[in-house]
């Protein structure tokens, strides 16, 4: 009998870098990966699979990298091999570099599997050469692992390829990927149909990309594809998913998966509905109440996204990101809050006729402004603010490094074939940046 532990989206570096709770936060994730490690050595797993994203970007800070290889190290000692692919959150922008996990690879911490590419736009996995650290598939107690990582929104039309180059019986694919109707991510999915052949060539699936744990199963109930989802909780809405990773038993060629969970953050996702406050004061009043209710079993330092709505008689603004944070404080003292502020404003704007406005319209609208002052801009300007809008979303909830932020920009203007290059000095999004 054979035993592996299967994990994937660890997420390794991810934290908060607005919030207090910044470096507490950043370590949840390496206790994550640490308690899957023990356990794989307690219970004298063979190997250890992860099908994608052990990094959260692929700039990770030196730190990072010394912790990484620190919880990998008793593995190592213990025999017990690291197999992993790339996610799309381990890629780094320039190809000429060797990366992160290229280097884990070459250090004997992990064995990065990576296939080669064909003449004729094929697959074909070599076996994994221990003194370069690379290759595309590994063999361990009879059992053929393969590894592909992340190859984009058209993963599905590559499987017929992919199965061609399979050569070998009782078979493992590593692939990073999310299969439609059970996944929750919105890219880089397959659909059922196209996962299927997958089920002819592998005993075993091991997906990743989604965070959220789930089983795909053949027309005839045959399982054959597990995404153990992201062992602890990355985003706000995952709240409600169940989190670990599978500890697997293989005999007499039979694949016998047991979702084992693990002990991630609490989070919670609360609305409270201000609706009809006069006053700010009136409004914070209601939150108070409300926030002492639904936050009674938030847990300790929990994470909490708090969405305040309603038609108000006052200016959202009034409603201010830092005061309602300090109420957060009071009530539950979270470790990292994001504060959603959707009211909107009642005005008269004529005879019995009133307007609502959102603070997201407003917003929207002061942003258009600021953009369209520079005569250069004009004509693009709903579509710079949706631009600037998403990188200030993904800035405050710490998603971005440097690096990726300047690959946003940079894709944005190869897509665009904007003929006019953002540049320190002339750039649209630096208001909304700064």
């Amino acid at each position: 009998m054979t035993k592996f532990h299967h994990t994937a989206d660890i997420h390794l570096g991810k934290t908060y870098r607005t919030s207090a709770g910044t470096n507490l936060r950043y370590e949840d994730f390496f206790h994550t990966l640490t308690s899957i490690a023990i356990d794989a050595i307690s219970s004298q797993a063979r190997f250890v699979l992860i099908s994608g994203d052990l990094f959260h970007t692929g700039q990770i800070l030196p730190k990072t990298f010394a912790k990484t290889i620190e919880i990998l190290q008793p593995l190592k000692d213990a025999g017990i091999p690291c197999i992993a692919v790339e996610g799309n959150h381990d890629w780094i922008h320039r190809r000429d570099s060797i990366s992160w996990m290229e280097a884990l690879s070459q250090m004997g911490y992990i064995k990065l599997l990576r296939p080669t590419r064909t003449e004729n736009g094929g697959y074909r996995f070599d076996p994994f050469d221990e003194e370069t650290g690379s290759g595309g598939r590994i063999e361990i107690d009879g059992i053929n692992i393969y590894g592909l990582g992340y190859i984009g929104a058209q993963a599905g039309a590559h499987v017929p390829r992919i199965c061609e180059a399979v050569t070998t019986n009782n078979n493992i694919l590593l692939f990073h990927v999310g299969i439609w109707t059970y996944s929750p991510v919105e890219i880089g999915n397959i659909k059922p149909e196209e996962a299927l052949p997958l089920a002819e060539c592998f005993d075993y699936v091991a997906l990743g990309h989604g965070h959220k744990a789930y089983t795909v199963s053949t027309p005839d109930g045959r399982p054959y594809a597990f995404n153990p989802g992201s062992p602890e909780r990355v985003n706000f809405g995952e709240e409600g998913y169940d989190k670990g990773y599978w500890a697997v038993k293989v005999e007499d060629g039979k694949y016998t998966p047991e979702f084992r969970t693990t002990a991630p953050r609490p989070m919670q996702s609360v609305t409270v509905s201000v609706d009809g406050a006069d006053t700010a004061e009136h409004a914070m009043e209601t939150l108070k109440t409300e926030l002492a209710d639904k936050l009674q079993n938030a847990g300790e330092k929990p994470l909490i996204q708090l969405k305040v709505t309603g038609r108000v008689q006052f200016h959202p603004f009034e409603l201010g990101r830092e005061r309602v944070r300090r109420l957060l404080d009071e009530v539950a003292d979270p470790l990292h809050c994001e504060i959603k502020n959707h009211l909107s404003l009642i005005t008269g704007s004529g005879i019995g006729e009133k307007e609502h406005r959102s603070l997201a319209d407003i917003e929207r609208d002061v942003l258009r402004e600021l953009i369209g002052m520079n005569s250069e801009w004009k004509g693009k300007e709903d579509e710079l603010v949706s631009v600037a809008l998403t990188i200030r979303d993904h800035v405050l909830k710490g998603d971005v490094e440097g690096e990726e932020l300047l690959g946003f920009l940079s894709n944005y203007h190869e897509d665009t074939k904007d003929t006019k290059k953002p540049t320190e000095e002339n750039n649209p999004f630096k208001a909304v940046i700064n």
